[in-house]
């Protein structure tokens, strides 16, 4: 069941669906992550005039988007004084592989961890980012970051199919939770 926000008729994430799309999410990303790395270094930094340059670059910034909106957005944290150290940490721009596992260890368990205990209360939260005008709640953000998420991986795809590489599997239906494994 989506609950409709009352202050915008939006639908609203429950608790549930929240931890199953982040669940799905992760597990996307995670595929993309095995792909890219197994590309040689060159290709993996090479710049394609995608959104974020490269697709070591784009994946960097996926995870800055989920840090930001569900480490701190989601939660309250919006002041200057809050996200202003956050965006001048040079571990959120890695430099190579080692530095991005240990920033996406980083920002998963962040999320897993405001996943664990949201209520629907949380998702209602009304939510302020000062770059993106609107009237918004918790939920959205989340629905923010699962969309730029996707979008950013339709660039990884578009990249990875120039170069003739076929990209991972990313289809709800057949990764997302609660899903029969195996053959019908």
């Amino acid at each position: 069941m989506v609950v409709r926000s009352r202050s915008q008729n939006a639908e609203r994430l429950t608790p549930a669906q929240a931890r199953q799309l982040f669940d799905y999410n992760r597990r996307v990303f995670e595929r993309f992550v095995r792909a890219v790395r197994r590309l040689p270094w060159r290709r993996a930094i090479r710049r394609r005039e995608i959104g974020h340059q490269s697709l070591f670059g784009t994946l960097v910034h996926i995870l800055n988007v989920h840090e930001v909106w569900i480490g701190y957005l989601v939660q309250g944290k919006n002041s200057d004084a809050q996200l202003e150290p956050l965006f001048r940490d040079p571990t959120r721009a890695p430099k190579d592989w080692k530095g991005f596992g240990a920033y996406s260890r980083r920002v998963w368990a962040t999320v897993d961890s405001y996943l664990a205990t949201v209520g629907p209360r949380a998702l209602a939260r009304p939510v302020r980012a000062f770059w993106m005008p609107g009237r918004y709640v918790a939920s959205d953000g989340l629905w923010q970051a699962t969309f730029e998420q996707a979008h950013h991986l339709g660039e990884v795809i578009g990249a990875l199919w120039q170069d003739d590489t076929e990209p991972p599997e990313m289809t709800w239906i057949r990764l997302g939770p609660g899903v029969r494994r195996g053959r019908r």
